[in-house]
Parts: C-alpha cells; structure tokens; sequence
C-alpha cells in the first residue's frame, strides 16, 4: 500500500506527525502477512522559512519531503494553481493508493482537487469544520476539499453535524466518535458515496504525545526570562488582520495598551506580519511587548501551557488553548471551532480594541473546566484503521 501525504503548511506538519506516528506503528507490529505501508510526503512550500518549516520536520521526526514542489508565495489563484498542475504531476508519476490532505490551506484544496480529478482516492483530515463566514480563504478551502473527499476525518460531533447539513449521508456511529475497532467494521467508501468519521483530533493527540516532551527539551522560557502565568501570548498572520491597515492599527494599538498595564505581550512574528510592521514603520512599542522570531512546535506548546491568556487570529493556537486550559482571545468575529467558545474557554472580539484591553485584563473562567471535546488522544489510531480496511 502506498500513500502520499500533501502537506504545506506549519500545522499541517504537526497533524501528519501523528498519522505517521501511526503507521511506523503498524509497520514495526504487522503481521508476516500483512501489507508494509509506503508513506511518501509531497510539500507544496507553501511555508518555507526554516521556523515555519524545516525546524517541524526535525523536531517531530516526520519523514523528510520526497518532493518539494517549492511554489513559495503567491496570490491564492496563482499559488493554488501551481500547486495544483505540480501535485497532479507526482500523482501521475506515483500512483498511490490513498491521498491524504489536512485543514484548510490553498495546499489542502489542491491536493485534493488533483486526487479527485485523477480518480484517486482522498481522506480529508480536519474535515467538517465551518465559520460559515465564506470571505475567509480557508473557509472555501474547507467546504470545496470535504466535498472533493471520499473519507471525511472529522475531529467533533459538531464537525459531523455540518457534513449532515450539507448532504453527507454515510456516517459511522451515528456521528458520535468512533469505536477504536474500525478495521473491523464494513467501510464501504467512494467518490460517489463518501464517509464521514469523528475520530476525535490528531492536534489533540499531538499535544498529549508531546507536552511532556516540550516540557523537557524546550529552553524557551529561560531564554525569554519568563516566568509561569506571568505574560500573555499573542500571535497575528491572517490576511484579513495583517492586510487591511486599519485592523492591523487596531490589533497593535491594543497590543500596545495591553503591554503597557505591566505584563510581557511575547509575540511571535509570522513573516507576513514582520513585513507589515516593517512597512508601516511602527518603532517605539512598549518595552513588554517582545515581538520574537516564529518559535518551533515544543517551544510554542510551551509558551502556550505557561501564558496567562492567549490572544490570537489561529485556528489551531484556539484549539491548543482550549486543550491547555488557557483562556483565549480570538482576533476574529466567528471561528471554525464553536465548542471552545461554547465551552467558556474562547471569546471572539473581532478587532475591537476595547475588547481586546478588556479581556486581557479580566477573563471569565468558566465553572467547567473538564468538558471533553476532541476525542480520547486515539485519533492517529483510529484513521490509520479505518483506511486498513
């Protein structure tokens, strides 16, 4: 069996971590005469600088890129079509079994826009999820890749629920999470007729599996002379947010007011948004405002576990926070991930500066702190069954 993982961006690295963790599992366990797995990792680089990229493969132990398409930066037509014309052609040359693509990245839709032209199989990791705001790129992304997709990973019930809303009718389990004996049920999938399973969330599995190890390995505290609960983590990349002056103007004037009330702001810049600081030409910030180099996986699981509140624009800085217990503030009106906001532990303020000042200095705990969402940390597990069947 071969299968290729399209990959591109930072998150997308740390969920294939875990599915590969997966197979190296199976692989090293098989019996005589099972089938060996072949994993082939296809890196659109779409992220490409070392902290954004390389720093991922070394860290989590992931297979280096047997193809570097190299498409760099690029309007999103553009960039997606490149990588859509580069991608078909090492499907072409491969011909693998399955195709696995994760999220929402213009790397996840291409991927799967090429497998499904060429009438190869897709498995969509992360699927489901809505903001249900379609002026956000990965909102496109998202609903054109699930419905290009012939296996539907999704990470909650609420992802499920929206697939239901949008036709899928081939659910296993009735949406609930899924049985860890997957390999032994009937799962009968195609184009045609595409299933939907709630594994629970592989980042959830990633932070369980790495936490500890971050906790070990990562200096990152010591080296920015940062104590537990003493600081607030703030991360900004969205076109949206860095594109559009005045939002910009207004997430770092809050920034700014928020360090001033005496409490580090530790900002770790993504490359888009260093370029706009440099543009707009904004000197003379607070000293408590440590604007940083992006930081690798651990040393970020690390920052994240250790802030006082979290501000950010991220998908998946939203869902870590919620995971670690950490309040967080998100720099958007709507999120694809509802059950953290529901749950107490995300409040969405858009850029309302105000807001932004408000929370930082006063967040409402919520009274349940243990509510479960992303599944039991077996999500690796149970995708790597359902597509051994």
């Amino acid at each position: 069996m071969e299968l290729i993982h399209i990959v591109g961006a930072r998150p997308q690295f740390i969920k294939m971590a875990v599915i590969s963790r997966a197979i190296a599992e199976y692989n090293r366990n098989r019996k005589m005469n099972s089938e060996e797995v072949h994993e082939l990792v296809v890196h659109t680089g779409q992220h490409y600088d070392y902290e954004l990229s390389e720093v991922f493969f070394h860290e989590l132990h992931i297979p280096k890129p047997h193809y570097d398409l190299e498409v760099g930066s690029a309007s999103h037509g553009e960039q997606t079509g490149e990588m859509l014309r580069r991608v078909e052609q090492v499907l072409l040359k491969e011909e693998p079994d399955i195709i696995l693509v994760y999220g929402d990245t213009n790397s996840t839709l291409a991927g799967a826009l090429a497998a499904a032209k060429l009438h190869m199989p897709v498995a969509h990791v992360e699927a489901g999820l809505r903001s249900f705001n379609k002026r956000m790129p990965e909102e496109i992304n998202r609903v054109l890749t699930d419905h290009a997709s012939t296996i539907l990973f999704c990470p909650t019930e609420k992802a499920v629920e929206n697939l239901k809303g949008e036709g899928f009718i081939s659910i296993v389990n009735g949406g609930r999470l899924a049985p860890l004996g997957l390999g032994e049920l009937d799962l009968n999938y195609s184009p045609d007729n595409p299933l939907v399973i709630n594994v629970g969330d592989v980042m959830y599995d990633s932070v369980l599996y790495n936490l500890d190890l971050a906790e070990e390995k990562s200096t990152i505290l010591q080296d920015l002379c940062l104590e537990r609960k003493s600081f607030y983590l703030a991360t900004v990349h969205r076109a949206e947010n860095t594109d559009d002056p005045n939002r910009f103007e207004e997430i770092f004037t809050a920034f700014q007011e928020i360090a001033a009330q005496g409490i580090k702001l530790i900002c770790p810049l993504h490359p888009r948004t260093r370029k706009v600081l440099a543009n707009r030409g904004m000197k003379n910030l607070p000293a408590n405002l440590k604007l940083i180099e992006p930081v690798s996986y651990l040393d970020m699981l690390v920052l994240e576990k250790n802030a006082k509140h979290i501000l950010t624009d991220s998908g998946g800085v939203q869902k870590e926070a919620f995971i670690l217990r950490v309040p967080c503030i998100t720099l958007r009106k709507r999120t694809e991930w509802v059950e953290t906001v529901e749950a107490g532990w995300n409040i969405l303020v858009g850029i309302d500066r105000e807001k932004m000042v408000s929370y930082a200095k006063y967040f409402p705990l919520p009274r349940d702190r243990e509510r479960t969402i992303f599944g039991d940390g077996r999500a690796g597990e149970r995708i790597w069954r359902a597509l051994c069947v």
